[in-house]
């Protein structure tokens, strides 16, 4: 049924009243105060209606706050801390993500990493766990099926974030393989997962290869992958069928909007510059041959990329050519949401997103594909390692020091709040 003229007038006019304002200032307030966390790196909620939640560390372990607690009763989920999964400093179990179908199969996802050792090199590692049938809060390490492997030359540029999609797909961002300047230039090459987002059916199995080398993979590819119908070629070796998007250089925090459906995504840059994107199938988004707006390096002839929705300086002096000049300054991205919780309307539909090095929480409203307002929101000095969100769409983020000297346990979690309370 449609609404009468008067409503649709009032909500159009509410709409652009809020498009208008300026962005709100935001505070944090501490959360889980009883709960000794190390180096937490990931937060997130099952869907099975109990309300717990789950805290990654990079280490290797996983903790469970009950529903309501503040973190003085705690249970260990899942550890692979013995595995040392952490050597270098943005290595180590940085995510997980459970199957839409928890509730009944528990299944779920994680993403650690591993150095070389045997035959096998360096390596991201992406499973497939199970919760244990006897304990809810406990995880069976014995069930542990390996969905693939991914070669690492050196130990920084990770990406790391797993998440089931609307689609019900599994997605992984992969940063490049770090050193700097993508010297293998992974960003632009096909033929490699690293620095791409991948897409993957974990209900399903394709093959993969032709001939001899025709193999099952232990997942699906969606059939409209875009580089699904590239032909294979011996051994292998031809275009990956699992990407869905490719530039990236080390997409740290990425989210889907849960009202539109947008994949938001921050990717940290090289020497100089910031970048937000809105990821879409077969999209490349320039590294390394770009860097946000900027020329980078010369890249294949002929290759389209798409502009990051929002960009921001490491130095001061670079403000005056930036696309975005009244933007602050920073220095490492950290990926937000959209806000669409209830607690605080004036956040209502602001992206907001952050820097690990300043501190600083920024935000930028998004229309009709593009920047319609942006800005500071918060400035503060605590590092912002991973922003995380609720069930109920409330927003918050995950900090722990930098330097090593502090002791293990110094992690913290803040619920990001409307300054005013509204």
């Amino acid at each position: 049924m449609c609404k009468s003229g008067s409503v649709v007038l009032a909500v159009v006019l509410s709409a652009l009243t809020a498009s208008a304002q300026p962005l709100p200032k935001v505070q944090l307030r501490p959360v889980f105060t009883s709960l000794a966390l190390n180096r937490p790196i990931w937060m997130c909620q099952p869907p099975d209606g109990s309300g717990r939640i789950f805290f990654v560390e990079q280490h290797g372990r996983i903790v469970i706050v009950p529903k309501g607690g503040d973190g003085s009763t705690s249970t260990e989920y899942f550890n692979i801390e013995s595995r040392r999964p952490l050597v270098d400093n943005e290595e180590g179990l940085l995510s997980m993500a459970f199957h839409p179908g928890y509730k009944t199969n528990g299944l779920f996802y994680v993403y650690y990493n591993q150095q070389a050792g045997g035959n096998k090199p360096r390596r991201s590692v992406i499973s497939e766990f199970k919760v244990s049938a006897t304990n809810p809060d406990q995880a069976d390490l014995a069930s542990e099926r390996i969905l693939f492997e991914v070669p690492q030359p050196y130990g920084n540029h990770k990406g790391g974030e797993l998440g089931f999609g609307p689609d019900g797909y599994l997605y992984l961002g992969l940063g490049d393989g770090g050193l700097g300047n993508d010297p293998n230039n992974n960003g632009q090459n096909t033929a490699v997962f690293l620095g791409k987002f991948l897409r993957i059916d974990v209900n399903t199995r394709s093959m993969s290869g032709t001939g001899r080398d025709r193999k099952e993979l232990p997942y699906g590819i969606p059939k409209d992958n875009p580089y699904v119908n590239e032909p294979d070629m011996w051994g292998n070796v031809g275009t990956k069928k699992e990407i869905y998007a490719l530039g990236m250089r080390n997409p740290w925090r990425w989210s889907w909007d849960s009202k539109t459906g947008d994949l938001w995504a921050g990717d940290v840059g090289q020497d100089l510059w910031e970048e937000v994107d809105l990821i879409v199938k077969g999209g490349n988004y320039g590294w390394c041959v770009r860097e946000a707006f900027h020329h980078f390096k010369p890249g294949p002839p002929g290759a389209q990329y798409l502009d990051p929705v929002i960009e921001y300086p490491h130095r001061p002096q670079d403000l005056a050519q930036a696309k975005f000049p009244k933007h602050d300054i920073g220095m490492c991205v950290i990926g937000g949401y959209v806000y669409r919780g209830k607690k605080f309307p004036s956040l209502e539909g602001i992206y907001i997103y952050g820097d690990n090095v300043v501190g600083t929480i920024y935000g930028l409203r998004y229309a009709d594909g593009k920047v319609t307002d942006y800005g500071t929101m918060l400035k503060q000095p605590k590092n912002i390692d991973s922003f995380a969100q609720d069930e109920q769409g409330e927003l918050y983020i995950l900090s722990f020091a930098a330097d090593p000297q502090v002791p293990v346990n110094e992690g913290h979690v803040f619920a990001i709040e409307s300054a005013d309370g509204k």
